[in-house]
């Protein structure tokens, strides 16, 4: 009886830390996702006053932390592909790093 218990509390655990590993996959993703239709829609010079421009930017500039303001060249959408973009891969990264670690203690 012990040994069945063992290996349900065990499949549950996998099963929990395959279901919180596949959340934080998909929060990274999004987060990169985000910060990357930020960096096109201003590169390819969108109407920043759009509601979809507007919703983009207001979710990519806390997302991108302190990559925000890393690199300061004078062209403005070059200083976005830079720093958003090094952002976005920022958050894929750490999430690939994060979701590794959380299947090992798993």
């Amino acid at each position: 009886m012990a040994q069945h218990s063992e290996r349900t509390a065990g499949q549950v655990r996998g099963k929990v830390v395959g279901v919180l590993a596949g959340v934080l996959r998909w929060i990274g993703t999004l987060a990169a996702v985000l910060l990357t239709a930020h960096v096109l829609l201003t590169v390819f010079g969108a109407n920043p006053d759009n509601p979809i421009t507007t919703f983009v930017r207001s979710w990519a500039d806390p997302l991108a932390l302190a990559f925000r303001d890393l690199f300061t060249p004078a062209d403005a959408k070059l200083r976005v592909l830079a720093n958003y973009g090094l952002a976005a891969v920022f958050w894929l990264v750490v999430t690939s790093i994060v979701v590794k670690l959380v299947r090992r203690l798993g």
